[in-house]
């Protein structure tokens, strides 16, 4: 039982508490375990603070308290700042103190290996059997910048004013944390919270997400994330953000890296785990950030404007988003412009209808995509024309490009953009081609996004114009068929029956004996060896094509069975399935996989040997309905050959879409588990499609 209890919710406990105790705060202010007193005093905290040290009195002129147990009233969180072997012990005296919440700055845990991550665990289950959360281990802390509450040894914090503002950022890394927000005090931007999870142990990014959902300071939410820990609480974090119109932007390490691939599949060398981590943030209308300055430059943009429903089908088809550039610097403008194309969007000229009108307004342009003012237009006229970019129907948003007179008159050279009537359907940014802190100060505090590099300017741009997506339908259940294993591989003849049950084509086969290769499957066929433990026949020269008659076909059934005897002796031999030869169009791959950070999720991609050196896929959480297939088809380049590309036969891509949101369902699979799944080749024809080789992993 708690000596006291604490009235706060968990959110205020977390992010703003009233009351806090700092256990290990030292008395020496060179020391990181003296910043959290030291900041909370400097920066006004008017909240109880309750410094715990056993060895003195007196700590930075506050009363000291040799524990927990003597304090005069509740607390709502505590830092701790002991060593990691002593933290466990420190536990019931914190549930005893009234608090909810415990960060710990202690490491030692679960960054140090096995016996640490032991270690961590059993902290974690103690805390909660005394009814506490946990932020870390190894976390360097949190601040709320509008009530001076610096839970912190973050020396960004050792500021002699920090800046309260609108934006809030979670992040994985502390040492990042402190430097992305030195980076935007140093541009003007203010910050509400800010929390460094450490080792996630408890306390997750999502439900850090899901409290500043509610929090009244946060407009744009930011995170920096090394990784994914618990999905699912963080997709409903998200959803409801989304509901709630706060932005959450992100900016995530791990591009680069393949992740854990399997080797079973070609859809896990195709779509690494960045490729499914990527598709998650899609689908719950996070905008990931490729530069670090964007993830804060972006803010205003975020918090502005709603983000356009520009459906990923129109995107792929190359209906880009349009932006006019309204420039006073040519050189400037051609480095955005590069940028825009490198990043899917285009430049637009205005059309003749619209250079005539603002020519009888006494200004002159181009129908260039360019709209270069560098010697042209006074003040009144640029901002006359800056209007009616904001209200034109040719273009999706309006980027104004700044040269020289951004550093030497900010005034001047950023008055048409803050005076300007700007309707809130139109995006504006600004980017200033020379260092220019004023005028980048005048746009921020008009609550217009400003960048000082074309590469952020065009990052920022293209997320905020990218298909925000949608979540995974929600699948009903799905019975496994009768008879089939539930566990390891299943034959390529099991899953074409797991597939069937789906609802997906798959092409008509019998499994024969090796000494018994009778069959109605009419020739010219395909035979090939059946076994669970092949993955890859055609490397082990298991598989026939064109076999024309039945000599053929026991000629061909002896030399696979010797092939796969030297090559694969352990391997099950099923039978010999023979399949009729199908014709297609063009082929596909269709895979399943259970990632181990998102879930299910599925991929279209396309077919053939070339497909893993130069990917081409689409890839969504599942399972999917068949309007988010027609938009996974369209992302696909292969598929244009199927799509009336210069006249070429057409697909049937509705059989496609179905078929795919069929085969998406068996992340809908009731009391089994398919770690991975893949159609390959999937054939694509006139008249439907079909499946004519596939694999299924479960657990």
């Amino acid at each position: 039982m708690s000596s006291f209890s604490s009235s706060s919710s968990f959110a205020d406990a977390l992010l703003s508490p009233r009351a806090v105790a700092l256990v290990g705060a030292s008395g020496d202010a060179r020391k990181n375990t003296a910043r959290p007193l030291r900041f909370m005093r400097k920066h006004g905290y008017s909240g109880a603070i309750y410094p715990i040290n056993a060895a003195r009195a007196e700590i930075l002129g506050e009363r000291a308290y040799p524990s927990l147990a003597g304090l005069p009233g509740p607390v709502d969180h505590v830092f701790v700042m002991i060593p990691g072997i002593e933290v466990a012990a420190l536990l019931p005296a914190c549930a005893e103190a009234g608090a909810q919440v415990v960060t710990v700055y202690s490491d030692g845990f679960g960054e140090t290996g096995p016996d640490g991550q032991a270690r961590q665990a059993a902290l974690v289950a103690q805390a909660r059997g005394l009814g506490l959360r946990l932020l870390g281990p190894n976390s360097i802390g949190l601040a709320d910048l509008h009530t001076g509450g610096i839970l912190s040894v973050n020396a960004a914090f050792e500021a002699d004013t920090l800046l309260p503002g609108d934006i809030s950022m979670v992040s994985q890394s502390g040492s990042m944390m402190g430097s992305l927000l030195s980076r935007a005090a140093a541009r003007g931007f203010g910050f509400a919270k800010s929390v460094s999870v450490g080792n996630e142990s408890d306390i997750s990014v999502g439900e850090v997400v899901d409290a500043l959902v509610d929090d009244p300071h946060t407009k744009v939410i930011l995170l920096f994330l090394e990784t994914l820990r618990d999905a699912p609480t963080l997709a409903r974090a998200l959803t409801r953000a989304r509901v709630q119109g706060k932005p959450v932007v992100t900016y995530k390490l791990g591009r680069s890296e393949q992740g854990d691939a399997l080797a079973q599949s070609h859809t896990g060398a195709m779509a690494g785990n960045d490729a499914a981590v990527d598709a998650f943030l899609i689908a719950h209308g996070v905008m990931r950030v490729r530069h670090l300055e964007t993830l804060f430059e972006i803010a205003p943009l975020a918090s502005r404007y709603r983000r356009p429903h520009r459906a990923a089908a129109a995107v792929a088809e190359g209906a880009a988003a349009r932006v006019a550039v309204i420039t006073t610097t040519g050189g400037g403008a051609a480095t955005v412009v590069d940028n825009l194309g490198l990043h899917g969007l285009a430049a637009v000229a205005p059309p003749a209808d619209f250079v005539r009108m603002i020519a009888q307004s006494g200004l002159n342009i181009r129908e260039t995509p360019v709209i270069d003012l560098t010697l042209a237009a006074s003040s009144a006229q640029y901002k006359m024309l800056l209007e009616h970019l904001l209200r034109a129907d040719w273009c999706d948003a309006v980027l104004s490009v700044v040269g020289s007179s951004a550093q030497f008159h900010p005034g001047l050279a950023v008055k048409p953009l803050l005076e300007a009537d700007k309707p809130d359907g139109k995006p504006l940014a600004a980017f200033l081609a020379p260092e220019a802190p004023e005028s980048l100060a005048l746009l921020r505090a008009g609550g217009i996004a400003a960048f000082r590099t074309p590469e952020a300017c065009a990052d920022a741009l293209s997320v905020f114009f990218a298909d925000a997506g949608q979540p995974p339908v929600a699948g009903t259940p799905v019975a496994w068929p009768d008879g089939l294993p539930q566990r390891g591989m299943l034959s390529e003849h099991e899953s074409g029956a797991l597939f069937r049950s789906l609802g997906v084509p798959v092409a008509a086969g019998q499994l024969l004996a090796p000494d018994a290769l009778q069959h109605s499957v009419p020739y010219p066929l395909v035979a090939k060896v059946c076994s669970p433990d092949l993955a890859h026949k055609t490397e082990l020269g298991a598989v026939r094509v064109g076999i024309a008659d039945g000599q053929a076909l026991a000629l061909a059934a002896g030399q696979m069975l010797d092939a796969v005897r030297r090559q694969a002796p352990q391997a099950r031999i099923d039978g010999i399935l023979v399949q009729p030869m199908e014709s297609r169009l063009i082929e596909l791959i269709l895979g399943y996989r259970h990632d181990p950070l998102v879930g299910p999720t599925v991929l279209l991609g396309a077919g053939g040997i070339a497909a893993e050196l130069s990917p081409d896929f689409a890839l969504r959480l599942a399972p999917v309905s068949v309007d988010e297939a027609r938009r996974m088809i369209v992302e696909v380049r292969q598929t244009r050959l199927v799509r009336g590309f210069r006249g070429l036969p057409e697909g049937d891509c509705e059989s496609l879409a179905r078929t795919i949101a069929a085969f998406s369902r068996l992340a809908c699979l009731a009391g089994v588990q398919v770690e991975e799944a893949e159609i390959n080749p999937l054939f694509v024809r006139a008249d439907g499609v079909v499946a004519v080789d596939g694999l299924v992993r479960m657990a």
